[in-house]
């Protein structure tokens, strides 16, 4: 079986449907809240009420924290929660009966591997697909999993360890989003081959499969903060399009199809997070950073769509819309909560604690109501006539904007922080805090709703090209991967099923690197690793016998066990910085490059820590499949330095990070620095090579201890583990990997002779 179609995330055989319907069929809206930001994508009910009035005492609460907002489908909320605290602190994802808040089903989540700090977990959302019922969830970790209306998981993708997705101490993370028979997530990722280098990525998976489909750069690298926008869909220039914030502070337009990027405006320094709007042939966004053109902080603007998708320039992959396409531009700052409008109307909180109020078409500020004293994450719901508006100091407003000031109808105080969103369904509001799960009832004198909106799909046009699935796989030696083909047109819209095509090795023109895959494809159009395939990335060309072309890519990475020592690589590229040869790392190692080099130290060929950026002073790398357990890993580490200042070194062992501490004097075990760190003393000499060895026992129970030793290389191994470390729930499996931490790119880390083997 080939990994990324791995057992954790296989799913039984699916028939899927080729073709596009032209228009969706009209139907009445439901008590159903999809999304987020609800069926017309910005945070505006379709529900009507007659004199109502949100109770102030709670029907029900739930014991969940929470920093996001619930979802409903058919009558059961789905919330995304934490609780417990330190060490025994989960995520959870939680399906209640939307009345009476009685648990159906609850699945719960460890942390692993991520900055996340100050308990800032679960920032975002579920989504459920009105057409499976499916809930997905995207965690900032990496997880990217996939639920039935009933509970059972039918597939996940660790993005960390499968594409090397990023994790950020403000932990934001957003929502996946469904357009088609597609889900899409995004992150900023560091990956392999031309997607090394970090980006703000997109990645649309079938929605039934969890295959990737494509994947997408449409803002600049480097990002310099994450985004957690969420995409916003409509139907445009012939195609279905999206729109998003990025981590480089772009708004961008992209293919939400095929992942084509088709503009970008670049509007902050650093990342946009709130979601947009669109407004006619306008797209509206805030952020609260400094201006690309002024040293002010923070804009609400609206930038006109162009009239046609147009070509990118030389050299560009996007068409960058000049500064004049910016409409109108109010001075206002927003860290992350998104606007909405109504009618003529925008509205829109402040990181301040203000609601304002602007004419849509012309970005003039009309009123601005003081609400609390500060705002962070919470967005605005507007539900016939009132705006109910949350805020950081535990209170929500329920306000009624009028055309000079607004009147405060309501306020209700709850526990804890409002940090997400208020979702009003059916006669019930739903809040969470960073205390509890709150439904409050709403009394009325009568409800209607009004016909949720019809989604023009345009009919596909004649076949423009091959779209294979799944677009990326990874293979071990003696494995093989199949492929779906089908036909898409011009703007990604799928045609029809391709039975036949003939399969070629391919190397992308623009490729920095002429590699290719060690694997070939059979007749069966099955893409094979022969027993002895060797550690190797490149890409494929299918050609049909009319002229169809389509790629995918993949890697081949080693069956246990693996093993490293760098020596057969051949140090052919320039540092002239340094005045040294060089060799780039594996390619196929995930988020090596530019982080890591192979060079030459005293005469042996090591894995060595770059100072090429210093953004990447702190480097992850994945060497093998997400699914790998119950291992041994080993290596050589040193680190340059003196007696106060060295750098940190060490290896994950599934999800466990395992890391000399150097200038503290420690060896540590970690996987998230506030939910578990336990140390034990060792002292590190600079220049002077150790062996560092660990591995991870799991118990029936689901407990676990993490091992670790550290002892000078050459020496004799010691019987005794440097530390042990006891968890309740241990996680089961994950990539091995390497780890390193630089300060300030002041000292390299080296390592050498690494070994990855099957626990004995």
């Amino acid at each position: 079986m080939s990994f990324l179609l791995h057992p954790i995330r296989i799913v039984a055989a699916v028939s899927l449907m080729a073709g596009a319907a032209s228009v969706a069929p009209a139907q009445e809206s439901s008590a159903n809240w999809p999304n987020w930001r609800g069926p017309l994508q910005n945070g505006v009910s379709l529900e009507h009420y007659k004199n109502s009035k949100v109770d102030t005492e709670p029907a029900w609460t739930y014991a969940t924290r929470g920093r996001g907002a619930p979802v409903l489908f058919d009558g059961r909320l789905f919330s995304w929660g934490y609780r417990g605290a330190g060490e025994n602190l989960v995520e959870v994802l939680t399906a209640l009966d939307a009345k009476t808040g009685k648990m159906i089903w609850e699945h719960e989540f460890n942390d692993f591997l991520s900055d996340t700090i100050y308990d800032r977990y679960s920032i975002g959302a579920p989504t459920v697909d009105p057409e499976t019922k499916q809930v997905y969830l995207m965690t900032h970790y990496g997880l990217l999993l996939c639920f039935d209306f009933d509970g059972k998981e039918l597939w996940r993708i660790s993005m960390s360890e499968d594409f090397g997705k990023l994790s950020f101490p403000n932990a934001r993370v957003g929502s996946a989003v469904i357009e088609g028979d597609l889900v899409i997530a995004r992150g900023i990722t560091s990956n392999w081959g031309a997607d090394g280098p970090a980006a703000d990525r997109f990645y649309a998976y079938d929605k039934r499969t969890g295959e990737l489909v494509w994947w997408s750069m449409p803002g600049i690298t480097p990002p310099v903060d994450s985004s957690f926008s969420t995409p916003v869909f409509e139907t445009r220039f012939g195609k279905r399009v999206f729109y998003a914030g990025t981590g480089c502070g772009n708004i961008i337009c992209v293919n939400a199809r095929n992942g084509k990027p088709i503009f970008r405006f670049q509007a902050g320094k650093n990342g946009m997070n709130a979601s947009v709007v669109l407004h006619g042939d306008k797209v509206i966004g805030i952020h609260n950073d400094e201006n690309v053109d002024s040293s002010d902080k923070g804009r609400l603007a609206a930038v006109n769509i162009p009239k046609e998708a147009g070509a990118p320039a030389e050299g560009q992959t996007t068409v960058v819309l000049e500064p004049s396409a910016e409409a109108w531009r109010a001075p206002l700052a927003a860290t992350s909560s998104s606007p909405i409008v109504v009618g003529d109307r925008l509205y829109q909180q402040t990181d301040g604690g203000e609601l304002h109020c602007l004419n849509i078409e012309t970005g003039e500020i009309i009123w601005t109501k003081k609400l609390s004293n500060s705002n962070l994450h919470a967005s605005p719901l507007y539900v016939d006539g009132l705006l109910y508006c949350p805020f950081t100091s535990g209170k929500l407003f329920v306000v009624k904007p009028g055309e000079k000031d607004a009147e405060i109808v309501q306020e209700i105080s709850v526990e804890g922080q409002c940090l997400g969103a208020v979702v009003v369904c059916d006669g019930k509001l739903y809040l969470h805090t960073t205390e509890k799960f709150y439904c409050f009832n709403i009394s009325h004198e009568g409800l209607t709703r009004d016909a949720e909106p019809v989604v023009e799909i345009p009919v596909a046009g004649k076949p423009a090209a091959i779209q294979a699935i799944p677009a990326e796989v990874v293979l071990t030696p003696g494995h093989k991967a199949k492929f779906r083909l089908r036909s898409v047109d011009a703007n990604g819209f799928v045609v029809g099923d391709i039975k036949e095509a003939k399969w070629a090795s391919f190397v992308p023109p623009t490729a920095r690197v002429k590699a290719t895959m060690d694997a070939a494809f059979n007749e069966a159009g099955e893409l094979v690793a022969a027993e002895n395939a060797k550690l190797s990335a490149g890409a494929f060309k299918a050609t049909t016998a009319d002229g169809l072309t389509g790629t995918i890519r993949g890697r081949v990475l080693q069956n246990l066990p693996i093993v490293e020592d760098f020596n057969q690589y051949e140090l052919n590229e320039d540092q002239p910085r340094e005045n040294i040869k060089f060799a780039y790392p594996p390619l196929p190692w995930i988020g090596a490059r530019f982080k890591f080099d192979v060079r030459e130290l005293e005469g042996e060929k090591v894995f060595a820590k770059t100072f090429d950026r210093i953004l990447f002073q702190r480097a992850t790398v994945f060497v093998g499949r997400s699914d790998l357990a119950n291992y041994t890993a080993q290596v050589d580490v040193l680190t340059d330095g003196t007696a106060r200042v060295k750098s940190d070194i060490g290896l994950i062992n599934q999800r466990y990070l395992i890391c000399l501490r150097s200038n503290a004097g420690k060896l540590e075990v970690s996987s998230n620095l506030e939910r578990l760190a336990k140390t034990a003393p060792f002292k590190v000499k600079p220049n002077a090579w150790y062996t560092l060895k660990t591995r991870v026992d799991s118990k029936e129970d689901g407990s676990g201890v993490v091992l670790a030793k550290v002892w000078e290389r050459g020496q004799a191994e010691p019987d005794a583990w440097t530390i042990e470390v006891p968890v309740a729930r241990v996680h089961k499996n994950g990539s091995p990997g390497i780890f390193s931490f630089t300060p300030l790119n002041q000292r390299r880390a080296y390592l050498d002779n690494l070994s990855i083997t099957p626990n004995q």
